[in-house]
């Protein structure tokens, strides 16, 4: 899995960057075979004035569906980093679920047809 990230408003630092890169790793390697990259965006929103500002942006993009976009703001940006790195486990679980579903549905809904077919069939045979 490929982590992408960048920094505006700061300087990232190497602390940072590993913090971040442990995390996703916990929160996401058990999907590296279905996500193949991640990009992390951590900002400052409102620069030297403080408050709760730091913010992370977390997407990870699927092929042929929405991406998953979780932000979160904290005062403290290893706390933002921490719970959007939960956020998106939480939502790549159930994006998955999804995308694993759906072609389920797709076989049910063509087999109910002939299911209806060979009821009728069986109906037929048992009016004669």
């Amino acid at each position: 899995m490929r982590i992408d990230i960048k920094a505006s408003g700061f300087d990232l630092t190497d602390g940072l960057r590993e913090h971040t890169v442990r995390r996703l790793q916990f929160a996401l390697g058990w999907a590296r075979h279905d996500v193949r990259a991640v990009s992390v965006r951590l900002s400052d929103i409102n620069g030297p004035r403080g408050g709760k500002d730091k913010r992370c942006r977390i997407q990870v993009p699927f092929s042929g569906t929405r991406n998953v976009v979780i932000e979160d703001t904290e005062s403290d940006l290893y706390v933002a980093i921490d719970r959007a790195a939960e956020r998106a486990e939480r939502a790549v679980v159930r994006r998955l679920e999804r995308l694993r579903e759906f072609p389920h549905a797709r076989l049910g809904g063509r087999e109910a047809p002939e299911a209806d077919a060979v009821h009728d069939a069986v109906a037929a045979m048992g009016t004669d």
